[in-house]
């Protein structure tokens, strides 16, 4: 059975302990500088990630910062940066602000074996919660404004709409920890066809209308390009229709999960679109090389400079 829980009630109550917000600044305080290299090089905010630049920069994610600002790069994502240590963090808090760059997404939340959202149950709401808590301390210590949320696989047992009201209800308690820290929320709808089958979040409609039932500034959408070319037609037309809650970008061709101008999709005009529409925010680069080595990597680089030429 499933007992409705005010989601305010919930968070004072026992079973919240712990969610207090610490008093640290709020995020998106601190001023970054600027850095040498090729600052302007492209028209969109790309954020590459670690690993896909070592043969150039080695290991040490520091140098690969530096490599990643020293080719234009002005932002870098990583989905793990959650389960790094903390010194760590701060260490790469620093060199982004050093070279005048933003943190991308993390993931905040994710489970892809468990109905986590979609049933309601209120052990499964309390996890989240914990996790939405250790992710406002990670983003304040990266200086980071997106985090990823995946809202588990689909409950069989419940009908579809329970499932909905379920979903925009948890989110609701994870709005009221996020709001606060000015940190945002991002619905990543996963397609059925390949990768994710049994999830609860798989379109963009689907994701845009549960963002507006939520009704939050911390609660957007993730459009993951690679992801939706397997489900829309028309990348575009769907951008287009879902565009006041999308706050985020990835990247990755389609088939092969590699750079642009590896697969079928168009990305010089996906790419001058989304400049158009004169998006200020991060597109993440969430692909792997078409190629090994520091000849890859150049490919990776030089495919950015293509397709950015719109």
């Amino acid at each position: 059975m499933n007992i409705t829980v005010h989601r305010r009630d919930f968070l004072a109550s026992g079973l919240a302990a712990g969610l207090t917000l610490t008093a640290a600044g709020p995020i998106g305080a601190g001023k970054a500088t600027s850095s040498p290299g090729q600052q302007g090089r492209f028209r969109l905010n790309y954020a590459p990630h670690f690993g896909m630049f070592r043969h150039h920069a080695g290991d040490e994610f520091i140098d690969q910062i530096r490599f990643m600002a020293d080719q234009g790069f002005t932002a870098l994502e990583d989905s793990g940066m959650k389960r790094r240590p903390k010194p760590l963090q701060n260490r790469i808090r620093r060199e982004l602000d050093r070279h005048g760059m933003r943190m991308g997404v993390f993931v905040a939340t994710a489970d892809f074996g468990n109905s986590t959202f979609s049933s309601g149950r209120k052990p499964l709401r309390t996890k989240v919660l914990c996790d939405m808590k250790e992710s406002v301390e990670v983003a304040k210590r990266l200086n980071a404004k997106w985090c990823i949320v995946v809202p588990g696989q689909i409950d069989h047992l419940r009908p579809i709409t329970e499932q909905t009201a379920n979903v925009v209800e948890t989110l609701r308690y994870c709005a009221d920890i996020c709001e606060p820290a000015g940190l945002v929320m991002l619905l990543e709808p996963l397609q059925h066809w390949v990768n994710h089958p049994q999830m609860f979040l798989h379109k963009i409609p689907q994701a845009d209308r549960i963002c507006r039932a939520v009704g939050s500034p911390s609660c957007k959408m993730l459009f993951d390009i690679y992801h939706q070319k397997m489900t829309q037609n028309k990348l575009m037309a769907t951008i287009n229709k879902a565009c006041r809650e999308i706050a985020y970008f990835q990247i990755g061709d389609n088939p092969g999960r590699k750079e642009p101008g590896t697969g079928t999709i168009d990305y010089r005009s996906v790419l001058g679109s989304i400049h158009r529409t004169e998006f200020t925010g991060i597109l993440g680069m969430e692909h792997g090389n078409s190629m090994p080595g520091k000849e890859g990597e150049q490919a990776v680089i030089d495919a950015y400079v293509a397709h950015d030429n719109f």
